[in-house]
């Protein structure tokens, strides 16, 4: 048996080594993950040297088999902790659907871990092996059971609202601890519980948190912000170009020379593509750079600021706020002329994250077409980043910000109550030495 044990282990040093050395953003879940990983490692040791001593109960001392048996249960009942963590923030980010249990789990594993270092530690000797028995097993097995239902009810109830990819792996990891626990009970002397583990921990990484899937999902957003880069509008160049030749021939003034520095500096800060982020005030001076042109260009065009000065150098995302002003000018103020308004405001929300409203005076959704952006941002993932299409900046940089910041941030739309759209976006509070 011990054989196994120690098999489980390189394989999962050998996941670990792959798994922290790749390219990922550090979300909550990778985070998750990662501590259910070096657990679990830690796990397979003490099953392995408690393998040993419960076979070997005349030459270990009792004080210490029960030492490596208390570890061995602790960290078994952490790893389903995990587990159970790592199930309630998919939920949280793929159904937006929060525990009502607070913190009663957190709770539940003091309570676990006192009782598994408090209780009695009782042995069965057979002729076919050894195994622990009594109230100790029972109590640690009715906590471990405890967060393997919560896991699953988690999980069958927003069923339908978690990706397809994501359940499956969560599903099969359920079916494999379920099968190796059944063996287990069966046959007391298998001691199979790390296999069962392991096998939970493989099929996480395989099909959720697979260096491969991550980095392409890296590459993909990435990609996608060139591409978005590389596609300013031909005939927003050439017509601007126009309009200052016109102004510099006709008036000969220094407007003109001021129009060009703005068109130059527009090109100049849409290019950076070295960082993926940059602070507010670099995004803020694109986007102005940006609205000086397109409100000459349209005189009764007009352009609002209320940033608070504060957040000038919280770190966002490279070259969001452009693509979603242009989309307000395309799909809102062009219907009505140019003629309107766009402000845009940065601020701090009571929960210390960065709100940024992009509001627009233009003609709003048309009817049915807010339902079907509000659609294409909830269900990003599952779709290919656009190359083509009218929704291209919106569905990009919700990509991106979902990648770069987490899950729990990204872009949203509401209707203005006297006509037009706001662009919500929600960001963390990064401060500028994330750059």
């Amino acid at each position: 048996m011990l054989r196994m044990e120690i098999a489980l282990f390189l394989v999962m040093a050998m996941v670990a080594c792959i798994y922290f050395t790749a390219e990922k953003e550090k979300t909550s879940l990778h985070r998750t993950f990662e501590v259910m990983l070096v657990t679990v490692m830690i796990h397979l040791v003490f099953d392995g040297i408690t393998v040993y001593t419960v076979n070997h109960l005349d030459l270990v001392p009792k004080l210490l088999n029960d030492a490596f048996h208390r570890l061995f249960i602790g960290t078994m009942i952490l790893i389903f902790f995990l587990f159970y963590q790592y199930i309630s923030i998919l939920v949280v980010e793929e159904a937006g659907e929060k525990s009502s249990l607070g913190k009663l789990p957190a709770v539940f594993l003091f309570v676990a871990e006192l009782g598994n270092l408090l209780l009695p530690v009782h042995y069965a000797v057979t002729p076919a092996g050894n195994y622990s028995d009594g109230i100790h097993v029972v109590f640690c097995y009715l906590s471990l059971g405890f967060y393997f239902v919560l896991g699953s009810g988690m999980l069958l109830s927003n069923r339908k609202k978690i990706q397809k990819r994501r359940r499956i792996a969560i599903e099969i990891a359920i079916v494999v601890e379920l099968v190796v626990t059944c063996l287990q009970g069966y046959n007391h002397t298998w001691l199979i519980s790390g296999m069962g583990i392991t096998l939970i921990t493989l099929a996480f990484y395989l099909i959720l948190e697979n260096p491969d899937i991550l980095r392409a999902e890296i590459v993909e957003q990435k990609m996608s912000m060139l591409y978005l880069k590389s596609q300013v509008n031909p005939h927003f160049l050439y017509n601007t170009l126009d309009t200052i030749r016109i102004q510099a021939q006709l008036h000969g003034d220094q407007k003109g020379a001021d129009l060009l520095m703005d068109l130059v500096d527009f090109f100049r800060l849409s290019v950076k593509v070295d960082r993926p982020l940059v602070t507010l005030d670099d995004e803020m001076e694109l986007l102005e750079a940006y609205m000086e042109l397109m409100c000459y260009r349209y005189p009764e065009l007009s352009c609002e600021y209320d940033i608070d000065p504060d957040l000038g150098g919280v770190s966002v995302p490279n070259f969001i706020l452009q693509p979603m002003v242009e989309n307000s000018l395309l799909h809102g103020l062009k219907n009505k002329g140019y003629k309107g308004e766009i402000k845009i405001s940065a601020k701090t929300t009571p929960d210390r994250k960065l709100l940024i409203a992009i509001r627009d005076t233009g003609s709003g959704f048309a009817p049915g077409k807010k339902a079907i952006i509000d659609d294409m941002l909830e269900n990003y993932s599952k779709q290919k980043s656009k190359l083509t299409g009218n929704s291209i900046g919106v569905l990009n940089v919700q990509k991106r910000i979902k990648l770069l910041c987490g899950r729990e941030f990204g872009l949203s739309y509401t209707e203005n109550e006297g006509g037009g759209v706001t662009a919500n976006i929600l960001l963390p509070l990064w401060e500028d030495e994330r750059l």
